[in-house]
């Protein structure tokens, strides 16, 4: 049981530390919505979004003022849509117009994003799933809060280069359909290997098929609070490093579990999970870098990094797991480029690189996340970096995903300005030895030797 001792605990945390619940996402399931017809199909998903989401931004904004915990977002996560408008979509542009309803619903109920925009496309693509595919650069032109998002491999399936390689033609097209807005639309657009059913995290968030009816997952935060803790230890062995990042990730997470446990019997639907990620934003001292600096890197990049970033993950995960049974969703560290001032100072004095990046995706919670490169790479380099991100989730057993933005017009040094929590981006430099050799084989790299467990 947690009371309100806890709390008041985390109050200095919340003032001083950006403590914050990250949000709170409702999954919906919309497979009971599927209609040959694709208005009645829009007017089945518009009447139960706005059905059961309708009290998610006020409960979350009385369970903040109750509590004194700041929560960030209000989200909703769908059912992968392309499971939804198979029998209704007959051409890309049918799936926009379910786009357009989406982002209906999410401005009418006031929420941040809603994801599912989505396709699960690991091992070959229906006819449905491509016709969203293709669908998305228009839909995330026109949309101002729908997110989307495409599993390209897993584990147990290997990866569909089919899928990879028309991705890195989506992500352009997008890119060019946004191009007015600094490429806008590819930070609402991430490509991932082994995506879980239950992350409450934009962009790859979507309601699995696995889940309940609906479902109410947590996203908690705090690099803040695990930088000020690692401050009090500065110079201590590896052991008190531990303890204290432990410590720390179960007061973040029980802090997550109240909120989760009050929304849930607010709005009378079952709780899921709580994601314990440390998820950074452009505010200063919110940086999941200077928590590797603190533990002691010079500069994230530097040698070392990825030794570090390993260790906080693994810590966040033990303590997190003690602060609650229901642990799920990512649950680690997010190392996002944009969203992250630490990063984009490591970025700009020449520490940091993609392929350094690539090397830490191997043991942070996601992959290679809101980094923007020069709107001239080619479609088929675009496709290698995904599906190396891929390869080192299936080998691996873990999520790892890329949402990377070509900026059209822009070349390296330059800097963009995204806004809010996706902040600014500087143009990092991209290999430029292609691959388009490889990425244009056709069929799918099949899943490794120790997926064969049964």
């Amino acid at each position: 049981m947690i009371n309100i001792s806890e709390v008041i605990e985390t109050n200095k945390m919340i003032e001083q530390e950006n403590l914050d619940v990250r949000t709170i996402t409702m999954g919906i399931n919309l497979l009971d919505c599927a209609d040959s017809d694709l208005n009645r199909l829009c007017e089945n998903i518009y009447r139960k979004i706005t059905s059961l989401a309708k009290d998610l931004v006020k409960t979350g904004e009385d369970i903040s003022k109750e509590y004194g915990i700041p929560i960030v977002n209000k989200r909703i996560s769908i059912t992968p849509i392309s499971l939804v408008g198979g029998s209704a979509c007959h051409t890309p542009d049918d799936y926009v117009k379910i786009a357009l309803t989406l982002d209906r619903c999410a401005k009418e109920l006031n929420v941040n994003f809603l994801g599912g925009y989505s396709a699960i496309v690991s091992k070959g693509m229906s006819r449905s799933d491509e016709l969203l595919i293709r669908s998305i650069p228009e839909a995330m032109a026109c949309t101002e809060r729908i997110c989307s998002s495409v599993n390209v491999g897993s584990t147990k399936t290997g990866i569909n280069m089919d899928a990879v390689r028309l991705m890195g033609d989506i992500i352009l097209e997008t890119a060019e359909h946004t191009k007015e807005q600094d490429s806008l639309g590819c930070a609402k657009l991430v490509v991932l290997c082994n995506t879980p059913d239950d992350n409450p995290f934009m962009a790859g968030a979507f309601h699995g098929v696995s889940e309940e009816d609906a479902i109410i997952n947590v996203g908690v935060s705090g690099p803040g609070v695990v930088k000020y803790a690692l401050e009090q230890v500065r110079g201590e062995s590896f052991e008190v490093l531990c303890e204290t990042i432990k410590k720390t990730a179960f007061k973040i997470t029980r802090v997550g579990q109240l909120v989760a446990q009050e929304a849930s019997r607010r709005l009378n639907v079952p709780f899921g999970i709580i994601d314990l990620s440390l998820a950074p934003t452009p505010a200063v001292g919110d940086s999941v870098a200077d928590i590797l600096q603190e533990i002691g890197v010079e500069r994230a990049g530097a040698p070392g990094t990825t030794a570090a970033l390993a260790l906080l993950n693994d810590q966040v995960k033990k303590g997190g797991v003690m602060a609650s049974s229901y642990v799920g969703g990512l649950s680690g560290a997010f190392i996002p480029v944009s969203e992250d001032q630490g990063m984009i100072d490591a970025v700009l004095c020449g520490a940091l690189s993609i392929e350094k990046l690539e090397a830490m995706t191997c043991v942070c919670s996601v992959g290679l996340d809101m980094i923007a490169i020069p709107g001239s790479t080619p479609s088929t380099t675009i496709a290698g970096i995904i599906a190396d991100e891929a390869a080192i989730g299936m080998i691996n057993q873990k999520t790892t995903a890329v949402r990377i933005i070509p900026v059209i017009g822009k070349e390296v040094g330059e800097i963009i300005e995204l806004g809010g929590l996706l902040g600014r981006a500087p143009i990092m430099p991209v290999n430029t030895f292609g691959c388009a050799s490889l990425v244009n084989r056709t069929g799918r790299i099949p899943a490794p030797i120790h997926s064969f467990k049964n």
